[in-house]
C-alpha cells in the first residue's frame, strides 16, 4: 500500500507529478487557453501547480504525527474515531471511482477519434491494460510505471508544443493572432478569466490536495526527509507540463479553429490532426494514454488501499487484520472498480454534477482535516457537523435550490467571504506559522468583503466552491471552542501501526507465545 514508506525522490517526485498530470489536464487547459486566451492555461495550470507546492508543509505534519499510515482517514480515525474516517474514505472512494470512469471515457473519446476503432474499444484496452499491470503488486506497479509514463509525457510535450506553434505560423502567428481575439483575451490579468477559471480551480485543487488518497498515498510512501524535494519537483513539472500543453488551444483561437461538434475536448485532437504529421500524431497519442493510465492505476492503487485499511483492516477486521486477507480484498477492489468504471463509462454518463459535488464536499473537509493535527480542542462532533454543513451550504449555493438574493444571498456571500479568507489563511499557515496565517485570514476577509457582496452571487461555480470552506470552518471553530478537552497527538503514532507488524505482534498460541521484535 505504501511500499514501507520508504520510496526516494526520483521515483516519488515522478509519480506524483504524473499522478496529478491527467487527460482531462491535457483537455482542460486547452479549452481555457481558447475560451480566456493568453491567460487561461496559466490561471489553469498555475493554481494546479502551486496547490501541489501548498499541500507539502502540511503533508510534513500528517507523517510526523503518523509515520506508518496508509491512508488519511486512518489517521483522522486515530485522532477523533470511527464517523471522521468513514466521512473521508468513502469520499475518497467516490472521488477516486469518478476519477477512474473520467480517464476511461478520456480513453474512448481519444481512441475514436484518433484511430479506426470506436469507443467501447478504447474503454476496454485502456481498462484492462491498466488494470492487468496494477494487479501485479498494486502501488508498487503504479509507481514504477508512472516514471515511464512521465517521461514520455514530458518528451512528447516538448516536442509537439513548439511543432504545432510553428507550424501553424511561427512568430508571425502572433502578430496576427492577437488582431483576432477581444482585448479580454489578449489581457494577461483578464478578470474574467480569473473569477471564472482561476479562482474557482485555486479552491478546488486544494480540497484535492487534502480530500484525495492518491496524492495522500504518496505522501505516506515517500522518505520523510524527501517530502519536500518531492512536491516542489512535482509542482514544478505539472505547471510547466499543463501550461505548455493549454497553450495549443491558445494557438487554436488564433488560427480560427472551430472545434468539432462543438466540443472542447476535440480541440487537442483536431490541431494535432492538422499541424502535426502521422508520426508525431501516434506520439500524442501515447502522451495522452500515459497520462490518464498514470491517474487510473493510482485511482486503483487508492481505493484498493482505502477498502484494505478502512473498510476491512479497521472497521471489520477490527484492528485483527491478516495481511493475505487485505492482499485479497485489494486485488478484488481493483478488479470490481474496474468494472464499474466500464460500465459507466459506457453510457458516456455525464460525471461533470458528480465531480462537482466531490469538490462541494472535500472543501467542506479541508478546514477540519488540516486543523485537526495541529488544534488539539477539535473533537469528532465539530469534525463531523463540519462537514455536513458546508456540504449542506455548497449544494444551497451551487445548484441555487433557494434564490440567491436578499437575506440568503448575503448569508451566502460572507461565507463565502470566510472561505476565501479560510483558503489564504490556510497558505500562509502551513509555511508562515499560525500568527502569520490569522493575520492574512483576517486581512483576506477585510479586504474581500466588500467587493463579495452583491457580486460573487452571480459567479455560482466560485460561491459554492468558498462556501464550502467558509460554513465549514464556521461551524468547526464554534463546536471546538465549546470543548474544553485537549488531545495528546502522541497518541496518533500509537493507534496507527503496520498492519504486518499488528499481526506478528498478536499471540497465536496464549500468553506463551513469543513476542514479535
Amino acid at each position: 500500500m505504501v511500499s514501507n514508506s520508504a520510496i526516494g525522490f526520483g521515483i516519488s517526485a515522478t509519480s506524483m507529478t504524473a499522478t496529478w498530470v491527467w487527460a482531462a489536464s491535457f483537455y482542460a487547459s486547452a479549452s481555457s487557453g481558447y475560451t480566456y486566451g493568453l491567460s487561461g492555461p496559466i490561471h489553469y495550470g498555475l493554481w494546479g501547480a502551486l496547490m501541489i507546492l501548498c499541500i507539502y508543509p502540511f503533508g510534513r505534519r500528517f507523517r510526523e504525527l503518523a509515520p506508518q499510515a496508509h491512508t488519511l482517514a486512518e489517521l483522522m480515525r486515530a485522532r477523533h474515531g470511527k464517523s471522521s474516517q468513514l466521512i473521508l474514505a468513502f469520499s475518497n472512494i467516490a472521488g477516486s471511482l469518478i476519477s477512474l470512469t473520467a480517464n476511461f471515457t478520456a480513453a474512448g473519446a481519444l481512441v475514436e477519434i484518433l484511430t479506426p476503432f470506436n469507443f467501447m474499444h478504447g474503454v476496454l484496452a485502456v481498462a484492462v491494460g491498466v488494470l492487468v499491470y496494477t494487479l501485479w503488486s498494486g502501488f508498487r506497479a503504479s509507481v514504477l510505471t508512472d516514471y515511464a509514463q512521465l517521461v514520455a509525457m514530458m518528451l512528447a510535450a516538448a516536442i509537439i508544443i513548439p511543432m504545432v506553434f510553428f507550424a501553424a505560423g511561427g512568430p508571425s502567428l502572433i502578430d496576427e493572432g492577437m488582431l483576432k481575439i477581444t482585448d479580454e483575451q489578449a489581457d494577461f490579468f483578464s478578470g474574467t478569466a480569473f473569477l471564472e477559471q482561476g479562482a474557482p480551480y485555486l479552491a478546488a485543487v486544494l480540497a484535492y490536495a487534502v480530500g484525495n488518497q492518491t496524492i495522500a498515498q504518496r505522501l505516506f510512501a515517500v522518505r520523510q526527509d524527501k517530502i519536500k524535494a518531492t512536491f516542489i519537483t512535482a509542482t514544478l513539472g505539472y505547471g510547466g507540463t499543463v501550461i505548455g500543453l493549454g497553450m495549443i488551444g491558445l494557438v487554436a483561437l488564433m488560427v480560427g479553429l472551430q472545434p468539432m461538434d462543438g466540443d472542447m475536448n476535440n480541440i487537442i485532437p483536431q490541431m494535432a490532426s492538422d499541424y502535426l504529421p502521422a508520426f508525431m500524431i501516434g506520439v500524442l497519442f501515447i502522451m495522452v494514454i500515459g497520462s490518464l493510465s498514470s491517474t487510473a492505476d493510482a485511482d486503483l492503487a487508492a481505493l484498493s488501499s482505502l477498502v484494505m485499511t478502512d473498510i476491512y483492516g479497521r472497521n471489520l477486521a477490527r484492528n485483527k487484520a491478516k495481511p493475505e486477507t487485505m492482499l485479497l480484498i485489494g486485488r478484488m477492489t481493483m478488479v470490481g472498480a474496474t468494472a464499474i468504471g466500464v460500465m459507466i463509462a459506457m453510457t458516456k454518463f455525464d460525471i461533470l454534477d458528480l465531480l462537482v459535488f466531490m469538490g462541494g464536499l472535500w472543501g467542506a473537509l479541508v478546514f477540519p482535516v488540516i486543523v485537526s493535527c495541529f488544534w488539539d480542542r477539535i473533537n469528532n462532533l465539530a469534525f463531523t457537523m463540519s462537514a455536513i454543513v458546508g456540504v449542506g451550504f455548497f449544494v444551497v449555493a451551487r445548484f441555487e435550490l433557494l434564490e440567491l438574493t436578499g437575506v440568503v444571498g448575503f448569508v451566502m456571500e460572507i461565507a463565502a467571504a470566510i472561505g476565501a479568507a479560510v483558503v489564504f489563511g490556510l497558505m500562509a499557515f502551513g509555511f508562515l506559522g499560525k500568527r502569520v496565517g490569522l493575520g492574512v485570514a483576517g486581512i483576506a476577509f477585510v479586504v474581500l468583503t466588500p467587493f463579495v457582496i452583491g457580486f460573487l452571487r452571480d459567479y455560482p461555480t466560485l460561491l459554492g466552491a468558498l462556501v464550502a470552506y467558509g460554513a465549514s470552518t464556521v461551524t468547526c471553530v464554534l463546536i471546538t471552542m465549546r470543548n474544553t478537552e485537549r488531545f495528546d497527538f502522541a497518541l496518533i503514532a500509537e493507534r496507527v501501526t503496520a498492519f504486518q507488524e499488528e499481526a506478528r505482534q498478536r499471540p497465536e498460541h496464549g500468553d506463551d507465545a513469543v513476542p514479535a521484535r
